[in-house]
């Protein structure tokens, strides 16, 4: 493999304007494509295999002309202080604005607060139920500014009025987090790099890759219904990894021109090494976004693919585009330090001068034991508060305070109780029931008397009249473990209550739903781990044809993750610094967020993890010993890993600043994840555990070994090609 990257280095630096040209002509045509393709069609939300799933399905079945997942508003009345809502003239504003809700566009009923008893029982507040006859996702943007506008009129009479429900779009963030985050990147690149040049390239490079992957997403967002949430991950992820490999490709290319190499032969040999590194560890990367597959949820499904695409992209990218553009710089890229640093042949080999990075490691192999157990220590005390995680998505209760969502669901809290902020919809299936209706009314009976459901609605039947829709409403909010119980004592009670009748009941509604994705999710998480974990042990024994190295990297990631977790959970659930960091209320994890650290967070520390034991590798088959190996490794990579990681803290912490704690809750995450894992499991456990083992970690079984295809990360194939350099570099240093 060496070999071939040697070649394609080459290649590449030599026709550096072809390459270029092309690559600007596949933005170009991406471009074009993305300016020209439909317009993104609705996204289906489904969830296979879920009981609320099933209860939709069974609504759209049997309730003619109702869509089980039309989109909903809750708009909320509060009369003005010392007012009651039942008051004639306030009384007429609400029936007048209900009846101009139920006239707007692509609504299929508004209900009137007075009819159904939707009013508060101090009579200061109200809502109405506003159904439209299309999914959120399919709501004109006409649908939702009639909304505003009549909720806007309804304010002159001197009432509060807000509104919640998935026909309202969420507040937008800006892109503020992106550009600071490309900022801090552009400022540790250059202090890494020490040249502006050299700084931009891995920039530029990185936002070619993900404008292609974006814009193929676009264009294609139609024919698969790609939202636009698979977009935002992958320009994420693309710039994430595209600015990391290209970081490494420069670092080594100006590491071989500092040990005297012409530079298209540093070119070639700086693909052949570290283009080696930016393969696998983009294959990891890869294995952990297509691996979202197992979970089973489409739209997960489609956002992995996507981003594993963007990936794929950005590794191309660093094998091709990079060294095109370090060709077009010439001696530019070198710092300034090195750009009259006279060419010596003789230097090749590099020098051993000791720096931080060399520091650092000599520091930590002097006392493995001692960092070992104070880092397993640490990481083991971070990771208690997992152990009591709760998971949930997020409601309206966690909508920055000055929206209209979340003032509405803080209303209806107050007035009515927090459960009417999340609904069950309870679906009576009594096709096989000889007395239908009596087996309808007795499941709302039992219902009734179950702990922590406020109140149960009279049950609406079909044409047929042989099933029902009844709302339950919890006592508890809508993420609380509390209504979880309530959920599944509904399921168990009431379905026994049918099950006894010929009939069976289900629980949907988005708080049920919100509950079996969760659970859904849950389930999937250690299948997910195992499968990601288990095949990137696999290929990392053939980057490091070692049973002790890749052992140790998994057993690594799981500590980081367990870890981060745990800082999640004690900031985000308990409530730890919560003012600090503006979490304004703390409650169970997004059910999302483990799953997404675990792809994530694994993809990039094997990033590090590669970039960084291959330098140690490479130096050990050169001839170093264990110790010396990990010294030269830290001396040639750890400035590089640390800019990497920076960059990676600085663009996710960025978000911490948005308003949504699920944002926030990412944000905040992402970077603890990798701060742990590159900081303390990377450059600390790793240095430790490599000293304590020594020789052992890089044995492998003979039959194994023989067995095992040899890939060559480290360069050693060439080694034909010193003596073609060096007689070059000769011969040029003649002639200059």
């Amino acid at each position: 493999m060496a070999a071939l990257l040697y070649k394609l280095g080459r290649f590449a630096h030599r026709r550096r304007y072809l390459v270029v040209l092309l690559w600007i002509s596949l933005l170009t045509l991406g471009g074009v494509a993305a300016a020209q393709a439909p317009a993104a069609g609705p996204t289906t939300f489904a969830m296979p295999g879920t009981e609320s799933q099933r209860a939709y399905d069974l609504i759209d079945e049997r309730f003619e002309g109702q869509r089980a997942d039309g989109a909903t508003a809750r708009v909320v009345f509060k009369a003005p202080e010392g007012s009651r809502i039942t008051e004639p003239a306030l009384r007429n504003v609400v029936a007048a604005t209900v009846d101009e809700l139920a006239a707007g566009p692509e609504v299929a009923q508004a209900t009137d607060p007075f009819e159904v008893k939707a009013v508060s029982a101090d009579e200061s507040a109200a809502y109405a139920q506003v159904t439209y006859e299309v999914s959120s996702a399919e709501l004109s943007e006409q649908s939702r500014q009639a909304l505003s506008d009549t909720m806007e009129k309804a304010t002159r009479s001197g009432m509060t009025v807000e509104a919640g429900g998935a026909a309202l779009k969420g507040e937008r963030g800006s892109h503020a987090a992106e550009a600071i985050g490309l900022a801090v990147a552009a400022v540790v690149l250059l202090l890494t790099l020490g040249s502006l040049l050299a700084a931009g390239l891995p920039l530029i490079t990185a936002l070619i890759g993900v404008g292609i992957g974006v814009c193929s997403i676009t264009a294609l967002a139609s024919t698969f219904e790609l939202d636009s949430t698979t977009s935002v991950l992958a320009m994420m992820l693309g710039l994430a990894v595209g600015i990391d490999y290209a970081l490494f490709i420069v670092s080594r290319y100006r590491s071989e021109l500092a040990d005297g190499r012409l530079p298209e032969d540093a070119a070639g040999r700086s693909l052949g090494t570290a283009g080696s590194t930016v393969i696998f560890a983009g294959l990891t990367v890869v294995i952990a976004l297509a691996g979202l597959a197992v979970v089973n949820i489409p739209l997960l499904t489609k956002m992995g693919v996507a981003a594993a695409g963007t990936v794929i992209l950005a590794v191309l990218v660093a094998l091709t585009l990079v060294p095109a553009l370090l060709g077009v710089a010439g001696g530019r890229i070198k710092a300034p330090r090195m750009q009259n640093k006279p060419t010596n042949p003789e230097s090749v080999g590099g020098s051993r001068t000791p720096n931080m990075g060399g520091r650092w490691a000599s520091f930590v192999i002097r006392r493995p034991v001692a960092v070992l157990l104070v880092v397993v220590a640490a990481l083991c005390m971070l990771a208690v508060p997992t152990a009591s995680m709760q998971l949930g998505l997020p409601d309206e209760g966690s909508q920055p305070v000055t929206s209209t969502q979340r003032k509405a669901y803080d209303l209806i809290s107050e007035n009515f109780g927090p459960g009417f902020n999340g609904p069950l919809l309870a679906i009576a299936d009594a096709r096989g029931s000889n007395d239908p209706k009596h087996a309808v009314g007795e499941l709302t009976t039992v219902m009734k008397g179950i702990d922590g459901v406020a109140t149960v609605g009279p049950p609406r039947f079909n044409d047929a009249g042989d099933t029902a829709m009844i709302t339950v409403i919890p006592e508890s909010r809508p993420g609380s473990a509390e209504t979880e119980a309530v959920v599944h004592a509904v399921r168990e009670t009431g379905g026994d209550v049918m099950n006894d009748g010929g009939g069976r009941l289900m629980v949907s509604g988005s708080t049920a739903m919100n509950i079996d994705v969760s659970q859904k999710l849950n389930d999937a998480l250690l299948p997910y781990l195992a499968l990601v974990v288990g095949l990137a042990f696999l290929l990392l024994i053939l980057v490091f044809r070692s049973l002790a190295v890749p052992l140790k990297a998994a057993l690594g990631f799981l500590l980081s993750v367990a870890a981060s977790l745990g800082a999640v959970v004690a900031v985000f659930q308990w409530g730890w610094l919560s003012s600090l960091l503006g979490v304004t209320d703390p409650g169970p994890v997004m059910s999302m967020m483990p799953i997404f650290m675990v792809g994530i967070v694994f993809g990039l520390a094997m990033d590090y993890e590669v970039f960084l034991v291959t330098r140690i590798r490479e130096a050990y088959m050169n001839g170093r010993t264990a110790r010396e190996a990990i010294t030269s490794g830290f001396r040639h990579s750890a400035r590089v890993v640390t800019a990497a990681a920076l960059i990676m803290i600085a663009v996710f912490a960025g978000f911490m600043g948005a308003d949504e704690q699920m944002v926030k809750t990412i944000g905040f995450g992402l970077a603890v994840a990798v701060f742990i894992d590159a900081f303390i499991v990377r450059m600390t456990l790793v240095p430790a555990v490599l000293a304590l083992m020594g020789d052992k970690a890089w044995w492998l079984p003979r039959r194994l070994d023989s067995v095992l295809p040899h890939l060559d990360i480290e360069g050693d194939d060439l080694r034909g090609e010193e003596e073609h350099e060096e007689f070059a570099a000769l011969v040029h240093s003649t002639r200059s």
